[in-house]
Parts: structure tokens; sequence; C-alpha cells
């Protein structure tokens, strides 16, 4: 596979697993001003990330911004000692507007884009797929980063032929009423033009109820900032945010990663798993076993 190029500056996060052997950083007194932490939604988030295990067909994830911050945290503890290098990445981006970006943030984009694996040469050579994973409302998020992919590969020329097979996208929505005529993101005009040049199956949504879809995309304390296109170019990008809910979001993130070592929530994992049409694949099955011997 081809090596993961340096990021640029990007909002500091303190590393809370051993996932990809580094050692969790030490926090000294940051959580102890926290109130009790309530994981009240663990028990959604551990199922909605099963099936985002599934049905990316257990792809190496980038998790788009800090919405699912939470879901990256729970897996950083489920798979903390796995040997899966790249497997989980922060793609810590704030892209909300269909508006094109100015050539320097655009090159900018690619340099992140490249950090996460998402350059055409790295994606037309690796191995397992990637999937990129993010929240979606409207899918304004996943329209922005295909359109500059895509860009991206005809100007590489790079084979799509090749690409498309190696790239996925996994939405998590808000639970709603299922049906053929239920409302899709990826039915949009500006979503299906490209969605329809993806294999089936490479875009997939996965549910969740409202109120945890609500907490993670607008309530939750989050340990950074949000990284729009006006901030990326900043001298102190990554530089640690102190704020006034840190102590909370960090306890809750710890509580989280804890989560995620747990047999409990590891089992719950592999049922999730074993539950979906994607567990016939070998790599899903592989990586249950990766979780039940963790």
């Amino acid at each position: 596979m081809t090596a993961r190029q340096p990021a640029p500056p990007q909002p500091f996060r303190w590393a809370l697993s051993s996932y990809e052997g580094r050692p969790p950083d030490r926090l000294g007194t940051l959580a102890d001003a926290s109130e009790p932490v309530r994981l009240w939604h663990l028990p959604a988030l551990t199922q909605c990330t099963g099936k985002v295990l599934a049905r990316s067909r257990a792809a190496d994830l980038r998790f788009v911004g800090r919405s699912l911050d939470s879901m990256y945290d729970l897996l950083t503890g489920a798979l903390e000692h796995a040997d899966r290098p790249g497997g989980l990445l922060r793609l810590p981006l704030s892209i909300r507007r269909s508006a094109r970006l100015p050539q320097p943030q655009r090159e900018r984009l690619r340099e992140h884009m490249a950090a996460a694996g998402l350059e055409p040469r790295a994606l037309a050579r690796r191995k397992r797929p990637l999937a990129v994973v993010d929240v979606v409302h409207s899918g304004s998020t996943f329209d922005a980063l295909h359109r500059e992919l895509a860009a991206w590969i005809a100007e590489s020329r790079e084979p799509w032929s090749v690409i498309r097979r190696k790239l996925r996208y996994v939405g998590v929505t808000p639970r709603g009423k299922s049906g053929p005529n239920a409302d899709r993101w990826q039915q949009s005009p500006d979503s299906a033009r490209w969605v329809r040049t993806l294999p089936a199956g490479h875009v997939v949504n996965v549910s969740l109820p409202w109120p945890e879809w609500g907490w993670y995309g607008n309530a939750q304390p989050k340990l950074n900032g949000t990284f729009p296109p006006s901030r990326w170019f900043d001298e102190d990008a990554d530089t640690p945010w102190y704020h006034q809910a840190l102590p909370q979001a960090l306890a809750e993130s710890l509580a989280l990663v804890e989560a995620g070592r747990s047999r409990t929530v590891r089992d719950g994992l592999v049922r999730t798993v074993a539950g979906e049409p994607g567990f016939a694949d070998r790599e899903v099955r592989a990586l249950v076993s990766v979780l039940r011997r963790r």
C-alpha cells in the first residue's frame, strides 16, 4: 500500500488509546472537572458501528469532521491491538457549502485528502477498500469531497475503473420511515450523478435514532473546534483547544475508548456484524475474528 503522506496542520486531538502502537497521551487533570459520564447512547452506537463495519465490507474507515468521533473512539478501543495499519483515520474537515473553493484551498484540501489515503495514486494501489464515513443529512459534504476527488483522478490519469472498486461511502442518517418512497440523500440531483458511477453497494446508509443522531451531529461536546476552509491555513490550527466543555468531552471520549475495550461491546459488535449480509465477505469475517480475539 502506498505510504500515507504527512497531513498539513489539523485540529489537535489527544491520543486516547494505544491504537496503531502509539501510547495514549498523558492528560493529567484535564478531565477531572467533568460531570459523571452517562453513556446513554452506547447501545445505539454499538449497533450502528457494527453495521458500518459490515456494510463497508471491513474497509479502512475515514471519519469526516467531528460528528462521529464517538464511533472512532469506540473502535480505537475495540481494535486497540489489532494489526490493521491505517484502518481508522479522521479527516477533520468541515465542508458544508456547495460553492467551489479557491485554488489555494483546493490544493490544501487535496493535501488533507492525501494524508487520509484519498489520493488517486494511493487509491489505485491499495489492497483493502477505503470507506468515507460521516453523519449525513443532505449529502453536501460527500458531494464536495467526491467532486474534488473526481477532478483529481481525471487530472492524474489514474484508472477510475480500478479506483471505483476500492472506494465506498457510508452515510449515518437519522432514522425515519423506510421503503421505496423514502427520501434518501444519494437520490438528490447533486449526489445521484456521482453515486451512479460507483458499483452497487458502494454507497450505503446506516440509520441512528434521532436522539443519538442529533447528539453526535449537534449537541455533543467535542475535543476540538470545527475546521472549515477559512481555518485551513491558520498557523495555530494544530494547537490544543482548551475550552469550557473540554473536561466533559475528554471524559466521554475516554469512557467510549474503555467501553470499546470491553467484552460486552465487542460481543455486541460481533453480533451486529454477523447479522448483516456483509458477513459473507471474507474480510468482514476476518475482522470479526479480530474482535473476538482481542
